[in-house]
């Protein structure tokens, strides 16, 4: 029997929420879900299609917080690494890794680069599921 129990999403500070949907949204695809005004922090929900989401946090109650380069990598499975690098460079953000097969995950294509407040994004290209032919 499966657990009813699974992750819905994970929440990321981001410096400035306007700039980070726009990325999330224009540059990796994904689609708002939600908005939430919170007393400390406005929230963005964007996922793709159904899936896992990513909660945009940016809080508004004064705190100091760091939004820069934290320790987390977001990963998503993708058709095209190679090109949504492309589109990353080209929205002048890091490129840590250019899109390249490894070996030890069956070659799959693999690239890393950094959103806008310094989080790393890992882009995998999907598996391919095998048809039943018929």
């Amino acid at each position: 029997m499966r657990s009813p129990d699974f992750l819905t999403a994970v929440g990321i500070g981001v410096s400035d929420l306007k700039r980070s949907e726009d990325f999330y949204a224009r540059v990796l695809g994904m689609k708002r879900t939600g908005v939430f005004k919170l007393d400390y922090m406005d929230e963005v929900m964007l996922a793709h299609e159904g899936r896992s989401a990513v909660v945009l946090m940016h809080y508004t109650d004064g705190s100091a917080r760091n939004y820069r380069d934290n320790p987390v990598k977001l990963v998503f499975y993708v058709t095209d690494p190679k090109g949504l690098i492309d589109k990353i460079r080209a929205e002048g953000l890091e490129v840590t890794r250019e899109a390249a097969p490894i070996d030890t995950l069956g070659g799959a294509v693999v690239g890393l680069a950094k959103d806008p407040d310094g989080y790393v994004i890992e882009l995998i290209q999907a598996p391919v599921r095998a048809t039943a032919e018929t």
